[in-house]
């Protein structure tokens, strides 16, 4: 038959058991606490300290110094080259500002120019047409001149056929030719 399990314990380790629960409820609780432990965990900060204070200072906190002064040193370097940038952009703008200039006083220029040329284009051809309108014009009074003469000498001619015509009409009777030239002399 197999051996039953017991539940007891035995008796020397209950009574040491609860011994070890009465003194540890007597001290108060926590041993971290009590003035014999104090020695051993000042020692440990001790040396914890050293050890932390050598990782910061001669591992962390050189390498933190790397990182911000490579950083100061890259937004000076940015700065320096956004103000090299902006300096260099300002003289590019004034000297786009000057070429708009030149390249407006050079169309002012051109302006001016073609505006001279059309005008002195205008008044040659204003001149031609002026001249030919005046040739046309001493033509055409040329031509009513001579019409006129034409006519004038005409009407010496009508005007003794008509004075003829009406005194013959009037009298019944013809007047002679020296008769009519002494009355269109007169007349005239």
């Amino acid at each position: 038959m197999a051996a039953e399990p017991t539940l007891e314990a035995p008796i020397g380790d209950v009574a040491a058991e609860t011994h070890a629960s009465a003194e540890h409820a007597s001290s108060g609780g926590l041993p971290q606490f009590e003035m014999q432990h104090w020695v051993g965990q000042a020692g440990y900060l001790l040396i914890l300290f050293v050890i932390t204070y050598v990782l910061i200072a001669k591992v962390f906190a050189p390498r933190m110094r790397r990182v911000i002064d490579e950083r100061a040193e890259t937004i000076d370097g940015a700065i320096a080259t956004a103000r090299s940038v902006q300096a260099e952009a300002e003289a590019q703008a004034e000297a786009a500002r000057a070429e708009v200039e030149k390249a407006r006083a050079d169309a002012r220029a051109t302006a001016a120019a073609a505006k001279a040329r059309v005008t002195e284009e205008f008044n040659a051809r204003l001149a031609a047409d002026e001249a030919v309108v005046g040739a046309r014009i001493a033509e055409a009074e040329a031509k009513i001149a001579a019409t006129r003469d034409t006519a004038m000498g005409n009407v010496t001619t009508i005007a003794a056929d008509a004075t003829s015509a009406m005194v013959e009409r009037l009298t019944g009777k013809a007047p002679t030719a020296a008769e009519l030239n002494a009355t269109i002399k007169g007349a005239a």
